[in-house]
């Protein structure tokens, strides 16, 4: 099948500069859309899957910089969404591909930003961006065009001013208002879930679907009680963006849930169940993003490459006792997964589904499914 091709239009563009809570500044070509924005700035460690990236829910409220040096030479396709819309606040690359080349695609990186309303920082020099996040940790940042009506210094206080991340309940600004159903695409009776909606990307329910299960999406602060009232087998608690102890709401109804249903949860749907079986969280100084990172199952000594995008951590000295640590990141020792000794729950830190990432961790989903039937 021939390649299509859509040329970028690198013309008329202006300044921008990136200014961060840390004091630094990075300048580039303003591109995509020319509107400011705010967020987190965090780095991502992905040759590829900038579409599934920008469409995650997780990464609502971040500043997202990617460090492989060129980003949009495959376009844009409707198939590869995670979501209805964009979440991420800002794309940073070296070097937005001029020209797009891929089959599937039907639009540009730019075009497709343009439309939503993002801008881009192109021709930044982002190792050394990079280098400046790792060495400070994950700071607040400022992405104006650089004629803006305020000094550097000026802009330096508004970045200083900007929320953290640490507190900040982002599920409720992501997740689905009312519910909603994925049937099943197997013949007979299919295992019946039910899915919090903290920030779900489609490839979960795409895998789901297609392991058989039958799923209802529902609201992240809906009661433990009108859970039961579904009479689901299973429960499955999602990704999503910001701070889980303060998704308060969804830990009181996952503590009353243990006991009652098997629970599998991932990214952020991990750490509500961990802050519900007793542990608790923390921010890490510099976050895991990316689809590289090296996991150690516990139980089999496998290793797994692994897709990730979190901010927050489960703290290990924090566990009951009924609660065991089953997955470990190979970089820096910290909790990738957990499962509880008394009841049917087990939860991953990482992302299983992939989207953008390697599928070493998709038998996850094939042991939430063994327990439904079980």
């Amino acid at each position: 099948m021939p390649q299509t091709y859509f040329p970028v239009n690198m013309g008329g563009t202006t300044e921008g500069l990136l200014v961060l809570s840390n004091g630094r500044f990075f300048r580039g070509k303003l591109r995509g859309a020319p509107v400011e924005a705010t967020g987190e700035v965090i780095f991502n460690t992905s040759m590829t899957g900038y579409q599934e990236i920008m469409t995650d829910p997780s990464y609502k409220g971040q500043i997202v910089t990617m460090t492989y040096p060129q980003i949009g030479n495959y376009g844009i396709n409707p198939d590869d969404l995670e979501s209805k819309t964009t979440h991420a606040s800002a794309l940073i690359v070296r070097e937005l591909s001029h020209i797009s080349s891929n089959w599937r695609a039907t639009q540009s990186l730019d075009e497709w930003l343009i439309e939503h309303r993002i801008p881009v920082l192109d021709g930044v020099d982002t190792r050394s961006l990079v280098k400046a996040v790792r060495s400070s940790g994950e700071c607040s940042g400022l992405l104006v065009p650089s004629d803006s009506r305020h000094t550097l210094d000026e802009l330096r206080e508004e970045a200083l001013d900007l929320p953290l991340m640490a507190g900040q309940n982002l599920a409720r600004q992501v997740s689905t208002r009312e519910s909603y159903f994925w049937p099943s695409e197997a013949e007979g009776k299919p295992p019946t879930v039910i899915a919090y909606d903290f920030g779900i990307k489609y490839n979960i329910l795409r895998i789901m679907n297609r392991l058989g299960m039958s799923v209802t999406v529902v609201p992240w602060n809906t009661s433990a009680e009108e859970v039961l009232e579904m009479n689901p087998e299973g429960i499955l608690l999602s990704n999503g963006p910001g701070d889980p102890a303060a998704v308060s709401e969804a830990i009181d109804s996952v503590r009353n849930l243990l006991g009652k249903l098997p629970i599998f949860g991932i990214c952020l749907g991990h750490q509500i169940l961990s802050l519900a079986l007793g542990c608790k969280t923390y921010k890490l100084e510099c976050g895991h993003h990316g689809g590289n990172h090296p996991v150690m199952d516990l139980a089999t000594n496998k290793i797994e490459i692994t897709s990730h995008n979190h901010g927050f951590s489960v703290e290990e000295n924090s566990l009951p006792e009924d609660v065991r640590v089953t997955h470990r990141n190979l970089n820096d020792q910290t909790v990738e997964g957990i499962e509880s000794l008394v009841h049917s729950a087990y939860s991953v830190q990482y992302h299983p589904e992939a989207a953008p990432g390697p599928r070493d961790a998709s038998y996850l989903f094939g042991r939430f499914l063994e327990m439904l039937r079980g």
